[in-house]
């Protein structure tokens, strides 16, 4: 009975495939890739020449039978375009199912955009909470974004580079002007990771074309936003750091990260323009 094996592979650079995953992939007698034309120039450039089928995320349920079958013949390797298979792509369903059938399943770690961005955003990494993708539709990411909003431990989220400035939009105007740090093209030639505030990040890459993967890190709450505010505190906050000489718009906002109020209910509350 075969083993499945779990195949992390580079998100980039090459050199970041370990020793591990390339007997694996050489011994399987079947891999199951996310996109075979991209496996294959993984696999061409060490000379590897195991039997490929695709596996992703559209047809995934229909190959379940033809993998489960490969595994009763022999060992499979899974692997995705990029990174630890079953994080974000297909995967789960046929771990599920390899289990069922008494089959092994065995993770090969290695290269993770996830654990990459965390461990060199700076921020606190000894708790963290990963959200995935995060929603295309602005409604969507910002309700996301408000479940966590008083979620303590550090954030980390994927996102489409097309996205990028609505999403760091959101989290600056629901979560505050939090700690971040914006990871691009991990362990590529354009490598780039932004530490700063998400409003400063916003500036960022507002200013230049936008490509590649992306990871961002968030830090959680600061400990007053984890107890709720209510209406009351909320003015009264607003209320003295005008009275100290801040800005109302700027204290709205300063009261927004503090609390773990959305910046658009603070202003709506204490009246404050939204320019």
């Amino acid at each position: 009975m075969g083993t499945l094996y779990l195949v992390a592979t580079p998100i980039g650079n090459l050199e970041d495939i370990t020793a591990r995953a390339l007997r694996v992939l050489r011994e399987a007698s079947l891999i199951a890739a996310e996109d075979t034309r991209h496996t294959r120039q993984l696999l061409a450039r060490f000379d590897i020449h195991t039997p490929l089928t695709s596996y992703f995320e559209h047809n995934k349920l229909a190959k379940l039978d033809e993998v489960l079958s490969a595994l009763a013949a022999g060992d499979v390797a899974l692997v995705s375009d990029a990174g630890t298979p079953g994080l974000s792509d297909p995967g789960y369903e046929l771990v599920r199912a390899a289990l069922d059938a008494g089959h092994a399943v065995v993770p090969i770690p290695g290269p993770s955009a996830l654990l990459g961005a965390l461990v060199a955003s700076g921020l606190p990494t000894d708790a963290f909470v990963y959200l995935g993708f995060l929603p295309r539709k602005d409604s969507d990411r910002q309700r996301l974004l408000a479940s966590v909003a008083r979620e303590p431990r550090t954030l980390v989220a994927f996102e489409a580079p097309h996205r990028l400035l609505d999403a760091l939009r959101d989290i600056e105007s629901t979560l505050g002007d939090r700690p971040v740090a914006v990871a691009r093209e991990l362990t590529k030639l354009h490598e780039e990771i932004f530490r700063g505030r998400a409003g400063a990040a916003w500036a960022h890459f507002a200013q230049k074309e936008i490509l590649g993967e992306i990871t961002i890190v968030i830090g959680g709450a600061p400990e007053a936003a984890q107890e709720p505010w209510d209406e009351t505190r909320v003015r009264a906050e607003v209320e003295r750091m005008v009275n100290e000489g801040m800005k109302k718009k700027e204290a709205a906002r300063r009261v927004a990260e503090l609390s773990g109020w959305p910046v658009r209910e603070v202003y709506k509350l204490t009246a404050v323009r939204d320019e």
